[in-house]
């Protein structure tokens, strides 16, 4: 697996996945009804941030990441990402080495710290994952987040210092 800057022209392998995802609304505080052009806009961010794609040797795009400061102003020292990993390539390390890839990315950039502010506390493999990496749920927003099936849940907010 490789993984590389997106570009303009990986947008149509990632939108079918980052649609099914955003849809499906048990992970992602987007809207449901979230179009392509919002979406790519939120998803491509400018520089100094970064959006990258995971691709296997035929180039089939497997999953996303974008990185960036998660505050601006005297926050900008904490950074922040996000992953969708398209179902179909789910349980192959893509989400781990999207989150390791952005992990080293902030710690390069000069960054003092990681901070996810809203991981779904159903969403337990990312939850796992995270922690399996370093980060820490440092507070949980009761019932922040309307899950489709299991109703209010909980939004953790995670951290790691770098």
């Amino acid at each position: 697996m490789l993984i590389r800057d997106a570009t303009p022209e990986d947008w149509p392998a990632i939108w079918p996945f980052f649609h099914a995802v955003v849809v499906a609304g048990e992970t992602f505080t987007y809207p449901v009804d979230l179009g392509e052009g919002t979406a790519r806009g939120w998803w491509f961010l400018p520089e100094p941030n970064r959006t990258v794609v995971a691709v296997d040797e035929a180039g089939t795009v497997l999953g996303t990441a974008k990185m960036n400061r998660n505050h601006m102003g005297n926050g900008s020292h904490i950074a922040s990402a996000s992953y969708m990993v398209a179902p179909e390539h789910s349980g192959r390390g893509v989400g781990r080495a999207l989150c390791e890839y952005t992990v080293n990315w902030a710690r390069a950039s000069g960054y003092r710290a990681m901070q996810f502010n809203a991981v779904v506390e159903t969403n337990t493999h990312a939850v796992r994952l995270y922690r399996s990496l370093g980060f820490e749920v440092i507070g949980t927003l009761p019932e922040g987040f309307k899950h489709p099936t299991q109703g209010y849940v909980g939004l953790h907010i995670m951290h790691k210092s770098l």
